[in-house]
């Protein structure tokens, strides 16, 4: 196997990855995603011992245990340019030989789970509720960047969506990637809906918000919200969800993202506490996975 040279692979002076700042070894096989770096000590309040911790700039993390199996929380800033630092970094700390700098013979795969909230996009998801994401669905165009995309992704959706949403050319072609069928299941409940998630390159005009700037496609939002294929419709936005699952899909780890409903753009409705909604689904996606 080919070593990895330096200018790949940065490895710090003490032996941890060069943006996250975790060392082999400092990683569990179960990782929490969180945007908000604040959300780490939250999750991790709810370990019964913290082994290890660290911070640097937007990435914050905390390795411990809940009922007696690892977890390792991690914050990752907002956006699907940090998922791709992120996601090659944590694949780096566990398929990578750091004193060799080659991968290594045996694939280690993690299960990635993000945390988030969202804005919905039908009418019949409340603020409050939780959504899981069957898949996501990306504006962004980071995993274009990357070979063997097509094997990945759903093709038919993509094709189907640019048709019938008149999707301009000059904008990123979109991505769709399922979610972990295997993670799917354990996180599945009666108060969990499910649908397709969009991952967007931002907060404002790419998810059809109007301040000063004017759009290029106006209604993009009613667009997407009565795009349907077969029995599949979108349901929600976000900024992540998309490079998670197609990173973790080239790289051979499981991934899944459930978020809360804190805004309904269709309604113009808002949580009246999400915080306190967000901590009832740590709670419950820590009590399934360590099932």
């Amino acid at each position: 196997m080919a070593r990895i040279a330096e200018s790949e692979l940065i490895i710090n002076p003490d032996g941890s990855v060069f943006h996250l700042h975790i060392k082999p070894g400092q990683l569990a096989d179960n990782v929490l995603l969180v945007g908000d770096p604040g959300r780490v000590e939250l999750v991790a309040s709810f370990f019964e011992s913290v082994q290890c911790e660290g911070r640097n700039r937007e990435f914050v993390w905390a390795t411990g245990t809940y009922r007696g199996k690892d977890f390792t929380v991690l914050s990752t800033g907002i956006g699907t340019d940090n998922i791709d630092i992120v996601l090659n970094e944590l694949d780096a700390l566990v398929n990578i030989d750091f004193s060799t700098r080659e991968p290594k013979a045996e694939h280690r795969s993690l299960n990635l789970v993000r945390m988030g909230t969202s804005g919905a996009l039908q009418k019949d998801l409340p603020a409050d509720s939780w959504l899981l994401s069957e898949k996501a669905m990306g504006f962004d165009g980071l995993l274009n960047f990357y070979a063997g995309r097509d094997a990945l992704c759903d093709l038919g959706l993509e094709k189907a969506f640019v048709q019938s949403t008149g999707w301009l050319p000059e904008l990123t072609a979109p991505y769709v990637v399922p979610a972990s069928s295997l993670l799917l299941e354990r996180l599945k409940g009666e108060q969990v809906k499910t649908g397709i998630t969009i991952s967007a390159p931002g907060f404002y005009g790419p998810q059809g918000r109007v301040l000063r700037l004017p759009l290029a496609m106006p209604d993009i939002n009613e667009r997407i919200t009565a795009f349907r294929h077969g029995e599949e419709r979108i349901t929600n936005y976000e900024m992540e969800c998309s490079a998670i699952y197609g990173l973790a899909g080239l790289l051979g780890h499981e991934a899944a993202t459930v978020c809360v409903i804190i805004a309904n753009r269709l309604a113009g409705t808002y949580s009246k506490d999400y915080k306190a909604e967000v901590r009832r689904l740590v709670e419950y996606v820590l009590e399934r996975l360590s099932r």
